[in-house]
């Protein structure tokens, strides 16, 4: 009886413990005033997130989970949801230089209209152009000898080459040797990528004098080189360069004013990898344009194929770890990651356009959201899918029964 009593007591004193931790979070969350999005006739619709039935204290406890550095260093989370735009928070941090400890350069406060390296989350940019020029007749077919539209590097036509297709470089499956993932970036790097900057007259030349690693469409290998050469694939076939053509073909159907890219130090070469800089906003026009197959406002932008090809897994591109992010195994299409989380009692589909230092548009078919982030955890692991495990899905699942995730 008196160990009965006993145990009792303690869980009186543990539900105690329980309920005021609760009443604290709780309190603690009301002090986080949710700002709503700017109308800024834009073609986002903007509206809260009681609009979309999200409990907001799961938001406000994110939002104070990243003010406190949980998750490194965000500089922005936008959650579009139901043709809404319902939060919209911007953080101080610092802006990227690759030359600075960290690669942090100056602590800023970002905002609405601040610029933001998205880094890889170019490769998507640059997979939806080439998706518009193959539905605007410029390309033929990703099924495309990549050498058809290579008129000044026929003389890498050897040993097998031009079995490479558009298709293998959008789904990094060329077979060519590669590495940018076992080295940091850096002056001085062994990364192929800063290699390619820093080490190459001709960077397509530099890609494609590569031994092979694996018959083409069989291996995945990251390679942000394969991307710098579908940027020369749209300019030859489109006689634009990737800066001019993203910004009448893409960037200007979906009201994008401003966008730059970098070239390589020849002035002709695009760095089509991860040199766009953009803001979150934009870079939300892009995730909602995906998860509306393609359409934008109305308009169609890119083909519902062209979407299903992106998020769905290519081939054996499954089981993926990337080393940047908290994401475990991956699945890849054309240069959009797949992945599962658990949300309402089963397994959901999420895929997004992915950037070093935290950069992502994550697109959430079955849940009608789309959801940017923007960082700068350049010199660690991000941990944005923790966050979106704690916060933003149980901010849907559980709407009415708010629970502190600390607890």
């Amino acid at each position: 009886m008196k160990l009965l009593i006993g145990r009792m007591l303690l869980v009186l004193v543990i539900l105690q413990a329980v309920l005021g931790a609760s009443s604290c979070n709780n309190q603690k969350a009301e002090e986080v005033i949710l700002t709503p999005p700017a109308e800024m006739n834009d073609g986002i619709h903007v509206g809260t997130p009681t609009d979309v039935n999200i409990d907001e204290r799961y938001i406000k406890d994110a939002i104070q989970k990243i003010y406190a550095g949980k998750f490194g260093e965000i500089h922005s989370m936008l959650i579009y949801k139901n043709d809404k735009l319902v939060v919209e928070e911007y953080f101080p941090g610092h802006l990227y230089a690759w030359d600075k400890p960290y690669y942090h350069g100056d602590y800023v406060e970002y905002g609405l209209e601040t610029m933001h390296s998205v880094m890889s989350v170019t490769k998507s940019f640059v997979s939806a152009c080439i998706g518009i020029a193959i539905d605007k007749g410029f390309i033929k077919s990703v099924d495309q000898s990549i050498f058809d539209y290579l008129p000044e590097h026929q003389h890498l036509l050897t040993n097998n080459r031009e079995y490479i297709t558009i298709e293998h470089l959008l789904t990094m499956t060329s077979g060519l040797a590669w590495d940018e993932w076992s080295a940091a970036h850096g002056t001085e790097s062994a990364n192929d990528m800063d290699r390619l900057y820093f080490d190459c007259n001709d960077p397509v030349t530099c890609v494609l004098d590569r031994e092979w690693w694996a018959e083409p469409g069989t291996f995945f290998t990251y390679n942000g080189g394969g991307i710098v050469i579908l940027g020369e694939i749209l300019r030859n076939a489109t006689g634009l360069d990737l800066d001019e053509f993203s910004k009448k073909y893409l960037f200007a159907p979906l009201g994008i004013k401003e966008g730059t890219w970098m070239k390589y130090p020849n002035g002709v070469v695009v760095e089509a990898a991860s040199s766009l800089s953009v803001t979150p906003r934009n870079m939300l026009k892009l995730g909602v344009t995906y998860l509306d197959n393609g359409m934008w406002n109305g308009e169609r932008i890119l083909s519902a194929d062209w979407v299903a090809k992106s998020s769905t897994v290519y081939h054996n591109n499954v089981g993926i770890k990337l080393p940047i992010e908290d994401s475990g195994k991956n699945g890849y299409g054309y240069t959009w990651w797949q992945s599962e989380l658990y949300h309402g009692g089963k397994n959901i589909k999420m895929y997004r356009a992915n950037g070093w230092g935290g950069q992502v548009i994550m697109v959430f078919p079955e849940l009608d959201m789309t959801v940017v982030f923007t960082s700068g955890n350049w010199a660690g692991k991000s941990k944005l899918f923790k966050l979106v495990r704690q916060y933003i899905l149980p901010s849907i699942e559980m709407r009415g029964n708010y629970l502190p995730l600390w607890l």
